[in-house]
């Protein structure tokens, strides 16, 4: 398949995620997994961040075991609970109490029965009794005497809707409080209560008396079964009725109003707009709510959250009176039997008194987490952006694409936590975190079965010549490089074994093959670390170049040290050498730098990727030069100039056979820093001497020669300066003689 057409593929299903996970966002297309994990990961921030600890504002009375034990099995007396309300009241001196139960059923007294029996028997006639019994009655009524407990004080009493579709099985038992708000309200905004259609409220007596009542049962359960949010208004009739932890907090306020925080913007389905409800105002606090007209729960912590007391020590006072002075209070069940448990993301069995708790003190802690209006198109916009960023991550090498994947990921967890911790913004992060999992994991897995493939390829046709590496970034760069023959500058060098094939004479065939992998390979090695390409391997020789099939601008650089790195190879290879019983070597290189054809040359039988042209020629010559010149490595002029921070000696200005342009040769020493003065010092003699001997200065260049000769540092060559001394001093060259030497050897 084309390059070309695996880019449009591998962009077209980028796009294609990143347009589901879109879809999804703007509720097009609900994905049941992506919400799941929505949820799950807004668990998470919460458990992340709870504040933890124990909020003494708000203390739960709790109807537990121990008080079922001691005082019964619930519901208990009412003038038990009446009891409980004026030791709370009087001499706990609380704030508000809460009754998280329901007192739906009128509750007989066996006494007040006994004695209506005289009433309306052997003491019917007895005008003075009935008339005090009369009088008497109604004050030794259980229900009577709780509702009397209640009155003129900060009572709220908890009751529950029901929302039962079929309304004519719908139950209405007892009397509502007093609505919150009419849905009149709510002028042209959506309605985002849920209507109840039946409900099971408190007595009459008891409602009236404590004036507040709030419904405590919640209708919006997540999928997965857990409280994560309370509605703080349901609809029955023509009004709307406040959540009982709303309740609470208005009775502590004195009952200030509610108010509606409409804003624009709102889609209606009728293709219209209007307004919606996107906050209740009780006083000075704010209460944001969703599109359900719902609150999330800001959980402290698991259970525990809020101090918990007995009901049975508050009833015979042995609770300790600074621990509910002024206090919050919330009469609820913990006890097993009384089925007042929740799960919640933070404890999977969890009092439902204690929910209410929590959404009590984030209201006065202003702490309440919620959606912004705009979270939809600042979900899609991220979808965009990080859709873009990770499919233009993908084409990164696959190190540098994990580590701009981590980056990018942690970048999304790090604005999602900041706007959670420091404005209350609950952004949705699974969507986003998924689409860079999944456009990552695409890239990957294209990466592993389309480029491990394409490699493999490639390393059938380049594996035996140039390093994996090479092929690795050949694979990632299918445009860098073509197999066609094209004209680029480049550098190319030969290698040989000096008299290697007198050496080999005196070895068998199988051992000259061993000895032949054995010298060869550390030598390509040195080729390939310097990003090298093996052109093909004659007999002893090798012949390489730099510069394709990937381009490289520092291909005379890299061919020079490659060069200086074989010879030092096969040096520390002499003790093997002569350890296997093999004779020592030494290596001829030369090296040019040139414009060279560069591709794949053959005929229809045989084709190989090779270099041609002078300047390859020219290389071939130079090689063969070192011979002549006593010197392992010959570079040309052009090459030279590619590493000014080498120490070369000029060797000399020569025509080689079958060129007229005359080139100057040069021996790479090594680095300025490598070099010992001792022989930056004979370097300096030495290129006087070649300046004297070109300037016809033969006594001179004598002189200097002769002294270098003595100093063995390279005399091969110094003698053979000396003997074209002598021979020019015979036979002088005339005044245009340009110092040009001709090789007439290959």
């Amino acid at each position: 398949m084309p390059h070309s057409l695996y880019v449009l593929l591998r962009t077209g299903l980028s796009l294609l995620v990143v347009a589901v996970l879109m879809l999804h966002a703007s509720g097009q297309i609900p994905l049941r997994l992506l919400s799941q994990l929505e949820l799950y990961a807004y668990d998470a921030r919460l458990r992340l961040t709870m504040p933890g600890g124990v909020d003494t504002r708000i203390v739960i009375v709790d109807i537990d075991e121990a008080s079922l034990l001691q005082e019964g099995q619930w519901p208990w007396p009412r003038q038990r609970v009446a009891q409980l309300t004026q030791n709370l009241f009087n001499d706990y001196k609380i704030q508000v109490l809460g009754f998280d139960v329901l007192f739906a059923e009128t509750q007989s007294n066996s006494a007040v029965s006994a004695v209506d029996q005289l009433a309306q028997g052997a003491l019917r006639d007895n005008a003075a009794f009935q008339q005090q019994w009369t009088q008497l009655r109604p004050q030794l009524m259980d229900d009577t005497v709780l509702a009397r407990s209640f009155k003129d004080r900060a009572v709220v009493c908890g009751y529950y809707f029901s929302l039962d579709t079929q309304q004519g099985n719908a139950s209405r038992v007892g009397q509502l409080p007093s609505a919150a708000l009419p849905i009149s309200a709510l002028g042209r905004a959506h309605n985002p209560f849920s209507a109840a259609t039946g409900y099971s409220a408190n007595l009459a007596a008891v409602q009236d008396s404590a004036g507040s009542g709030g419904f405590f049962n919640s209708t919006l359960v997540d999928e997965d079964g857990l409280f994560r949010r309370l509605p703080l208004m349901m609809g029955y009739g023509d009004q709307l009725y406040e959540h009982f932890s709303l309740a609470i907090v208005r009775r502590l306020l004195d009952n200030p109003p509610v108010e509606l925080i409409r804003a624009d913007g709102y889609a209606s389905t009728d293709g219209g707009s209007g307004q919606r409800i996107e906050a209740l105002r009780v006083g000075t606090f704010d209460i944001p709510l969703d599109a359900q007209g719902a609150a999330l729960v800001p959980y402290r912590g698991a259970q525990g959250s809020f101090p918990y007391v007995s009901a049975t020590d508050v009833l015979q006072k042995k609770v300790d009176p600074q621990l509910l002075e002024g206090a919050i209070v919330l009469v609820g069940a913990t006890a097993a039997g009384l089925l007042d448990l929740r799960a919640t993301p933070v404890q999977n069995v969890y009092p439902g008194v204690e929910v209410n708790a929590s959404l009590i003190a984030g209201i006065l802690d202003q702490s309440i987490k919620y959606r912004p209006a705009y979270t939809t198109g600042l979900e899609l916009a991220l979808l965009a952006l990080i859709g873009l960023l990770s499919t233009g991550l993908g084409w990164l090498p696959p190190l540098r694409a994990l580590l701009a994947t981590l980056t990018l990921g942690g970048a999304v967890l790090g604005f999602n936590f900041y706007a959670w911790q420091t404005h209350d913004q609950v952004i949705p992060l699974a969507p986003t975190l998924v689409l860079i999992l999944l456009l990552y994991l695409m890239h990957s897995s294209y990466g592993y079965f389309v480029q491990s493939r394409r490699e493999q390829k490639l390393a059938q046709v380049f594996g035996q010549y140039i390093p994996r590496e090479l092929v690795a970034e050949m694979s990632r760069r299918p445009g860098s490089f073509a197999l066609g023959g094209e004209s680029r500058e480049m550098t190319v060098l030969f290698s040989d074994l000096q008299d290697f094939t007198t050496l080999s004479e005196g070895l068998a065939p199988d051992e000259l093959t061993r000895m032949m992998q054995f010298v060869l390979t550390p030598l390509t090695k040195a080729i390939h670390d310097q990003r090298g390409t093996v052109d093909k391997y004659i007999g002893d020789a090798i012949m390489a170049f730099w510069g394709a099939p990937l381009a490289d601008p520092d291909h005379a650089r890299h061919a020079v040290y490659a060069a200086l790195d074989m010879k030092q190879r096969l040096e520390h290879l002499e003790p093997q050498l002569q350890s296997h019983g093999w004779p020592a070597l030494k290596v001829r290189i030369g090296i040019n730098t040139g414009v060279m054809n560069v591709g794949n040359m053959g005929s229809e039988f045989r084709a190989a990727y090779t270099v041609l042209g002078d300047a390859v020629n020219l290389a071939s010559r130079i090689e063969g030069a070192g011979k002549h010149y006593g010197v392992s490595i010959v570079i040309s002029e052009s090459t030279r100039m590619a590493v000014p921070e080498l120490a070369c000696r000029e060797l000399d200005r020569v025509r080689v056979k079958g060129r007229n342009q005359a080139v100057t040769l040069f021996e790479p020493m090594g680095t300025l820093q490598e070099l010992d003065t001792g022989l930056l010092h004979n370097l300096a003699q030495y290129h006087d001497a070649l300046g004297s001997y070109r300037a016809q200065d033969w006594k001179a260049a004598q002189e200097l020669f002769e002294l270098l000769a003595n100093q063995q540092h390279g005399e091969a060559l110094y003698n053979l300066y000396l003997k074209r001394i002598a021979a020019l001093q015979t036979s002088p060259p005339g005044d245009n003689w340009d110092g040009v030497f001709n090789l007439t050897e290959k």
